[in-house]
């Protein structure tokens, strides 16, 4: 049940959004944060967040996008590529998988052994 809120600032809604996530309740957490990321494009976090949320509820082309965004903006985010590469994962596009996972262990070397077991 999506419960609308009058005049809410983007500050409360974050933090709405933030409790939704944290109640893995990903898809309104994610159209929460759809409206932050509206409002400030150039925001990494909330992008970040609403691709964390695409993915959980399995809007896959949806967190794909909002990765290479986040990538777009902040080239190093390694979080991101990292996401990304799983993304492609759950997609069977392994071969594109593969190097976005490279780019991440490349920028955060813990990565890699993460994502091989």
């Amino acid at each position: 049940m999506t419960v609308y809120v009058p005049q809410e600032t983007l500050a409360e809604r974050w933090a709405r959004a933030g409790l939704f996530f944290e109640a893995k309740e990903y898809a309104e957490a994610a159209r929460i944060l759809a409206t932050v990321v509206g409002d400030e494009p150039e925001q990494i976090a909330p992008r970040l967040l609403l691709a964390r949320a695409y993915y959980h509820s399995a809007q896959l082309w949806r967190a794909e996008e909002q990765l290479r965004e986040v990538i777009a903006r902040d080239p190093v985010e390694s979080y991101a590529h990292l996401m990304l590469g799983r993304t492609l994962q759950r997609q069977g596009r392994d071969r594109e998988a593969a190097g976005a996972l490279r780019v991440a262990d490349a920028l955060h070397g813990e990565f890699a052994a993460a994502a091989s077991h």
